[in-house]
């Protein structure tokens, strides 16, 4: 917080109540969650992350909620987005889900159209 700006640690800084602003949510709560008195819900949550620029995956972890291994990065604890082995191609995601042949070269053409470049 004091990185993005916000004076926290002076009660008449207003660092609180800018932040709380800047988020639409309670003054309240942030002073709840600076004090340890209570976790925000997800959407509180949400919405402080949004105004602090950072992912709520680090605000959960920082908060101490989550530790880095209840939230892997890409679907595993290694970060590689690899959960369960290599990503399967089209092709290959086709032919395990059942796609009848005459519709797999549909299924593979809309399939990647929602790949990055290069998957």
């Amino acid at each position: 917080m004091r990185e993005r700006g916000y004076t926290i640690d002076s009660p008449r800084g207003g660092g609180k109540s800018r932040l709380a602003d800047d988020a639409g949510v309670h003054r309240a709560a942030v002073s709840r969650l600076l004090n340890r008195q209570s976790m925000p819900d997800l959407e509180t949550m949400r919405r402080l992350a949004v105004a602090l620029g950072v992912p709520v995956r680090d605000m959960l972890i920082r908060s101490g909620r989550l530790a880095e291994a209840d939230l892997p990065v890409g679907g595993s604890p290694q970060g590689n987005g690899e959960a369960d082995g290599p990503r399967l191609s089209p092709e290959e995601a086709a032919q395990r889900m059942g796609v009848p042949p005459e519709l797999r070269d549909t299924f593979v053409r809309v399939a990647k159209q929602f790949l990055p470049e290069g998957g």
